[in-house]
């Protein structure tokens, strides 16, 4: 009995109102969503909202469940249950009927659950083991190997199952690795990926003033030229060279800018190439000269940006579905589509915007009650909340995903081992990408990928792998403020 009180006085029940908070108004806004003129019996379970509510119940039961587990056991069983899921996964892409192209759904009976949805939840705990684990280094190659496995791994098996989407959550992973220790530059080196390749595909047809020098190829390698130089200067503080990369590249490329745009016009990507060959010698020279490998790494970075930019326009033109990259134009501006691709996000958009300040009022939107926008309580269930409620109503709901994000920080922060902190700060860049990919392509900001917003979007899966992770994380919590 003593047990049990001073357990109910050690959980933190700021994170768990936030949550039941956040639960009630998912169940609504799947009301107002799934809602067809004259039918209000949201209790009836044949309808979305009262299938909704069963698997509300069933959440709260494996929260209470959770919370009455050791939360020793979370550690002790960690790579057993990563393991499992893992299997789990691997029979899902065999057995698994085809859903829209995927086959990501395991069918129990009446009931239908995607693994991969759980699978978070498994790689979030291997991950706080196995970075918990003794003589644990980072900066070694076999435990940077084993991070790389443990993520890595699960988002293979859920690309087989052609569910993308899904599989580009894991990216949130490396925030927590960057969290830990990792370096900064390999996080800089992924949001230079993303930079090369929006900037690459978008301005790949359009032309540098009235030479034949596409902007995008262009643009990227500029930047591969700049960022070299930079990382000279703040990585080893190096005027000279840092002065001779820049300085000298922009001259080379001024000139030659006019020299193509009013005498004889040629492709200014010859000269880049030429420029980054010379640089990538001379970062090679300054290595052996000065005996410093931290320039033989910037001249790597310098040769896989250029690597990057050719095979990105590679998968991009011969890996992804033409569905796929429908998508990324839109979202880039390249191509409308409004009757296609840019279907939903444009019927996202006008919802959203026609529920103007104070929204519509519950069960009151048109363009969700009269099902233009697809997916309206799946994927785009966020038009529901600003056509119903609103502008104010909009902000509620995110500030209070804000308030539960800056609390998992301040728990994670709090946690006295390696293994809740990492924990912790795996469910919180889970929740941060759902949240900004999930609004980002409602708003038409990043591409429609089909991802669920946490507590809100339909369905038991989603609401369960997130009620999994967020609940042991409160149980592990919990055992800490007690020891």
């Amino acid at each position: 009995m003593s047990r049990n009180t001073s357990l109910w006085k050690a959980v933190d029940w700021v994170t768990i109102c936030v949550y039941l908070l956040l639960i009630i108004c998912g169940w609504f806004s799947v009301c107002g969503a799934s809602y067809d003129y004259g039918d209000r019996d949201f209790f009836d379970f044949s309808t979305r909202a009262g299938k909704q509510l069963v698997w509300i119940v069933c959440s709260f039961g494996l929260g209470f469940v959770l919370l009455m587990l050791e939360d020793k056991l979370f550690d002790m069983f960690s790579y057993f249950i990563y393991i499992g899921m893992i299997l789990l996964l691997v029979v899902t892409i065999f057995i698994a009927p085809d859903v829209k192209g995927s086959r990501s759904w395991l069918q129990l009976g009446p009931v239908s659950l995607q693994p991969a949805e759980f699978a978070k939840f498994a790689t979030a705990l291997a991950l706080a083991k196995f970075m918990n684990s003794y003589s644990f280094n980072m900066n070694k190659g076999k435990f940077a190997a084993g991070l790389l496995a443990i993520i890595l791994l699960p988002m293979a098996l859920i690309i087989l199952q052609k569910e993308t989407g899904s599989a580009l959550v894991y990216l949130a992973f490396f925030f927590v690795l960057y969290r830990e220790g990792m370096p900064g530059v390999v996080l800089f080196s992924g949001v230079c990926a993303v930079v090369y390749f929006i900037v690459g595909i978008r301005f790949d047809q359009e032309y540098l003033g009235n030479t034949p020098t596409p902007i995008g190829a262009f643009s990227v390698l500029s930047m591969v030229l700049l960022f070299a130089g930079s990382m000279v200067w703040v990585y080893l503080k190096k005027w000279a060279p840092s002065r001779n990369i820049i300085g000298g590249s922009f001259i080379v490329l001024l000139l030659s800018f006019l020299l193509s745009n009013y005498l004889i016009p040629f492709n200014l990507l010859w000269v880049q190439w030429g420029l980054c060959a010379i640089v990538i010698g001379y970062l090679v020279f300054l290595s052996l000269s000065q005996r410093q490998r931290s320039y033989v790494f910037i001249a790597l970075f310098a040769l896989g940006s250029i690597g990057f930019l050719y095979s990105s326009d590679y998968v991009f033109d011969n890996v992804l579905e033409a569905h796929q990259q429908i998508r990324i134009k839109v979202v880039l501006g390249m191509d409308e589509d409004l009757a296609g691709a840019g279907y939903n996000v444009n019927q996202s958009k006008i919802a959203i915007g026609s529920g103007g300040l104070t929204g519509k009022g519950f069960l009151n939107g048109t363009q969700t009650k009269l099902k233009y926008v697809p997916e309206q309580d799946t994927d785009f269930i966020f038009c529901t909340i600003g056509e119903e409620q609103g502008f104010l109503g909009s902000s509620l709901v995110l500030l209070l995903f804000l308030i539960l994000i800056l609390r998992l920080i301040s728990l994670s922060e709090r946690q006295h081992s390696t293994f809740g902190r990492v924990y912790g700060y795996s469910v919180v860049s889970i929740f941060l990408f759902h949240l900004f990919i999930n609004i980002g392509m409602v708003l038409g900001l990043t591409p429609v990928i089909g991802i669920p917003l946490p507590f809100f979007s339909y369905g038991g899966s989603s609401l369960w792998g997130f009620t999994l992770l967020l609940f042991i994380f409160i149980r592990i919590d919990a055992g800490r403020s007690r020891r």
